[in-house]
C-alpha cells in the first residue's frame, strides 16, 4: 500500500522556453491578462493571474529538436460557458492564430485551441469540475 504525503494543490506552475519573449510576453499579459509577478533578468519573467504562475525563459539555443518537447498543450481556465465564444472573439480580433473553433464537448466542457505567438498550442476551456459555477 502507498503512503502517499498530505494532497497537493494542483498543477499551478508551468514554464516554457519561448524564442519570440516579447510577443509571448505581450500574448499572456496584454491579450490574456496575467500579470507580471517577478522579473529577475531580462531573460526570465514570472507571470501570475491569481492562482497560478507561469514562467516565460527566453530561449537562445540553436533550432530546437522536435522532440524535445513532449507538451500537447496549456490550458486557460474559464469560469463561464458563455465567455468562451466572446475569448474566442477577442483574440481573433487581435490576430491570434486560431487552431480549433469553439465546441462544446460530450463532458459539458465548452472550448477552442490557439496558438501563442511561439507556436504553444493554447486551450481556453469552461470545465465543470474546476471551473467557478456561476452560469
Amino acid at each position: 500500500m502507498l503512503n502517499r504525503p498530505n494532497a497537493h494543490a494542483g498543477l499551478r506552475h508551468l514554464a516554457l522556453f519561448v524564442a519570440n519573449f516579447d510577443e509571448a510576453l505581450h500574448f499572456y499579459t496584454e491579450l490574456l491578462g496575467m500579470a507580471v509577478e517577478w522579473q529577475p533578468d531580462p531573460d526570465n519573467i514570472y507571470l501570475c493571474s491569481g492562482c497560478d504562475n507561469l514562467a516565460l525563459h527566453r530561449y537562445q539555443g540553436g533550432e530546437r529538436p522536435v522532440a524535445g518537447q513532449r507538451l500537447d498543450h496549456l490550458g486557460f481556465v474559464i469560469d463561464r460557458i458563455d465567455d468562451v465564444d466572446a475569448w474566442h472573439a477577442f483574440l481573433l480580433e487581435n490576430g491570434v492564430a486560431i487552431k480549433a473553433e469553439p465546441r462544446t464537448h460530450r463532458d459539458g466542457a465548452r472550448s477552442f485551441y490557439c496558438l501563442d505567438p511561439d507556436g504553444n498550442l493554447v486551450q481556453m476551456i469552461y470545465h465543470p469540475p474546476i471551473s467557478a459555477r456561476t452560469v
